[in-house]
């Protein structure tokens, strides 16, 4: 049994595990690990200390396969105080994942910090999920999830953590583990069953804005999802360590009966 999601073979090129196995279909990646492999990748290119990342942008342009992969990282807005990078995800001669990333000068704002997001209760507060009930795939069943009271279809609050190191041998930032469990907010609190004889609403892209940077292996998310009448959706949640909110993302879906 692999322990780390992927495992880096060089020059770009990285393993994907079962750890990294998605929950619609067996033979490809679930969104989360690999989104947190780019962001992993974006930080490590040409880092600067007095830059911080604040927003992250994947478009998923098809399956992403269980499978070998290949990122490359470019800058495509260099700056003194702000820079624009992208890096992406190909298979075959085929781009799975898009992403871009904007990273930001930091300064000290103390005096004027201020937040709008209520905090939700910790973990420790929360009881055990059993995500694998109602979802398979090797990446639901690498995480621990707790649910905090009040959850229901469409609306839910989790926290989520993972024992497995996102690249084997590499050490990760707490912000790219932290945004390598995001995508996992559109299982949350589904609005109908997913799978046969119900709906598939996955997503097609995931946007993530950071105000600060996060720290710890919990991530907090509080979520809503909302249907449309004309087959599209949105995933929205608040995002949070133990220290309280630090950002928000958002995922708009496709969604068909299947």
């Amino acid at each position: 049994m692999a322990d780390s999601y992927y495992r880096p073979l060089g020059e770009g090129l990285f393993e994907a595990t079962v750890h990294a196995q998605g929950a619609w279909n067996a033979h490809e990646q679930h969104m989360a690990p690999a989104s947190g492999l780019l962001a992993h990748c974006l930080e490590q290119f040409q880092p600067r200390a007095e830059l911080q990342m604040a927003r992250v942008s994947y478009e998923i342009l098809g399956l992403i396969p269980l499978d070998t992969v290949e990122v490359a990282t470019r800058m495509v807005r260099p700056g003194r105080t702000i820079e624009l990078l992208e890096a992406e995800m190909n298979h075959g001669g085929r781009t799975a994942i898009r992403a871009r990333a904007w990273r930001l000068v930091t300064s000290g704002t103390s005096e004027v910090a201020a937040l709008e997001d209520e905090f939700m209760p910790g973990p420790d507060d929360g009881e055990d999920h059993d995500a694998v009930a109602e979802w398979p795939g090797g990446y639901i069943q690498s995480i621990e999830v707790r649910k905090v009271a009040g959850h229901r279809p469409g609306r839910g609050r989790v926290w989520l953590r993972t024992p497995h190191p996102l690249v084997e041998g590499e050490a990760v930032s707490d912000t790219t583990r932290l945004i390598g469990l995001i995508d996992t907010a559109n299982g949350i609190a589904t609005r109908v069953p997913p799978g046969a004889g119900s709906w598939a609403f996955p997503n097609v892209d995931l946007q993530v804005h950071l105000h600060r940077k996060p720290t710890g292996e919990w991530l907090g998310l509080d979520t809503r999802v909302s249907f449309g009448r004309d087959g599209i959706g949105l995933t929205s949640s608040v995002l949070h360590d133990l220290d309280g909110p630090f950002g928000r993302s958002e995922q708009i879906l496709t969604l068909r009966k299947l």
